[in-house]
């Protein structure tokens, strides 16, 4: 098997690793979100969620992009069998995420009644008090979740999620039925957080323990630290940059959405969407360590086809999944909260929209250019981003409410996308398949929108049209992935390989794959297996 096959069947099984997590998490939460919906009304769920969100406006200052050179030399050290420096690698940035942590939660806590201000709700204060401790808790999180994925031990992070979803979801239903409501609420997914992080040093603790000792004995933190910072802080003056837009998107929402229940409608709406991430975060998560194993300069054949596959055969999971979400947001809101939350099927549909840019490498470039170093131009896209992003929120979310915040995060990228795809041709010399990805946004396009028209005319309960849409969106999905050819024969063996690692997963789709074959001309396909042609 060639090097660019075999990392594609490493990061497939890491990928499926985190996805059952993910979907055995996401499946919990979910549940536990429509019962807490259910339970706290439309007004005190829009308080629930201001609360949980004010104390971010403080943890974006926490990371200072620490976690994601976890990951890049923990992957790099890891495939240059140079392991003993991963002990450093760990040591120093949990301590760095555990000292930065401690120090913003305490500042949190004392200007909880600013924050409380700022998001025009004085009274959820005390709120804003018990959810700054997961700016701790949340970064003893995000640093094992950081040595997991540069470690490619994806598994381990699937407990920590399901440990986490599990406790969350138990705590906040049976706070809220206690009558103690959005302060019960709080309470949980505070709780449920700290839980997970201990859970997860724990288990990152498993795997230290298991790397070999530097030849010297020492793990030189400051040294370590210091490189670490060097490559993370651009990605952390990002991350800074997203974070307080993201922040005052929330703070132009509250300013000039004061109807509770549309924030209500919208949270349910943005809880719904976790059916396309859980299917999109495996595929960002493992790019990173994916790419990081390769230089430009040494590999840039294999570069290229790693690239190209990672946005193809992403967009075959994600789009496809999106348009489902979004051709039957209407029936599945209905079927979960009857007359209720009227609005979130219309903000379900429009949120699905940005995830549709898979198919131009949304879900690639970002990993692609900080893996061989680039931090640096990242932070420039990311200025770009925010450079249109505040007056353009501003404007927008004023006049048009909760539509003009979901427009705005929709095209707010796509500037930066654009740029950064120039870059990646100049300076890697990789691009994007533009055929493959116009003929899987065709398919799933057209499968959406007779999915959509067929459910509309159905005079049926919302359950049996959610059941039906689902039904007829597979059929007229497989149907126009091989009458438009958007797989062909290489593109199935290379599938094939790829899902080897992917345990009881390989089956089902092993299963699709031959259903696909059968509609596909008998004579050899012209194209080549790409992968298998990379050394």
């Amino acid at each position: 098997m060639s090097k660019a096959a075999d990392m594609a069947k490493v990061s497939a099984k890491g990928g499926f690793h985190l996805l059952w997590g993910l979907v055995v998490s996401t499946v919990i939460s979910s549940v536990g979100t429509i019962l807490i919906a259910l339970l706290l009304g439309e007004d005190n769920m829009g308080l629930y969620s201001i609360a949980v969100a004010a104390p971010n406006l403080i943890a974006i200052f926490r990371d200072w992009g620490v976690t994601t050179a976890m990951v890049k030399y923990s992957a790099q050290y890891n495939s240059e069998n140079n392991v003993a420096k991963i002990r450093s690698i760990f040591v120093s940035g949990l301590a760095f995420e555990i000292i930065f942590g401690l120090i913003l939660s305490v500042l949190s806590i004392s200007i909880s009644g600013f924050l409380a201000t700022l998001f025009q709700r004085p009274a959820i204060a005390p709120l804003i008090q018990i959810t700054s401790i997961f700016i701790l808790t949340g970064a003893l999180v995000n640093t094992a979740t950081a040595a997991f994925t540069g470690m490619e031990r994806m598994h381990l992070n699937s407990i920590m999620l399901i440990i986490q979803a599990i406790v969350k979801t138990a705590l906040i239903i049976g706070l809220v039925v206690l009558g103690f409501g959005t302060l019960g609420a709080v309470v949980g997914f505070t709780v449920a957080v700290t839980i997970a992080g201990i859970a997860g040093l724990l288990l990152m603790f498993t795997m230290y323990r298991s790397l070999p000792h530097p030849s010297d004995g020492k793990l030189d933190f400051m040294q370590t630290i210091t490189g670490m910072l060097k490559y993370g802080l651009p990605i952390s003056i990002g991350a800074i940059l997203t974070g307080f837009l993201t922040q005052f998107y929330s703070y132009v929402m509250a300013i000039f959405v004061t109807d509770n229940s549309l924030i209500g409608n919208y949270s349910v709406a943005t809880n719904f969407v976790v059916l396309i991430t859980f299917f999109a975060t495996p595929v960002t998560t493992m790019l990173l360590p994916a790419f990081s194993k390769l230089d430009y300069k040494k590999d840039q054949p294999i570069l290229q086809n790693v690239f190209q596959y990672s946005i193809k055969y992403a967009a075959l999971i994600v789009v496809p999944v999106t348009a489902l979400v979004m051709s039957l947001a209407q029936p599945a809101v209905g079927t979960i909260f009857g007359p209720r939350y009227l609005q979130a099927p219309l903000f379900l549909a429009l949120l699905g929209i940005v995830y549709l840019q898979s198919a131009i490498g949304t879900l690639s470039i970002g990993n692609l250019i900080n893996s061989q170093g680039d931090t640096k131009y990242n932070l420039k896209l990311t200025m770009l981003t925010a450079a249109i992003g505040f007056p353009l929120s501003f404007v927008l979310v004023s006049q048009f409410g909760i539509i003009g915040l979901i427009v705005t995060t929709t095209v707010v990228g796509v500037p930066g996308l654009i740029w950064s795809l120039f870059f990646i041709k100049k300076r890697y010399g990789v691009s994007i398949d533009w055929v493959s990805s116009a003929k899987i946004l065709f398919s799933s396009g057209i499968t959406g929108v007779i999915t959509y028209l067929v459910v509309s005319w159905l005079p049926f309960s919302n359950v049996i049209r959610l059941i039906i849409g689902v039904i007829v969106f597979a059929i007229v999905l497989l149907a126009s992935i091989a009458l438009t050819r958007t797989i062909n024969r290489a593109d199935l063996a290379i599938i094939r390989q790829i899902v080897g690692g992917l345990g009881p997963l390989r089956t089902p789709v092993n299963a699709v794959l031959r259903l696909l074959e059968k509609f596909m001309p008998e004579k050899t396909d012209k194209s080549k297996n790409a992968l298998e042609k990379s050394t």
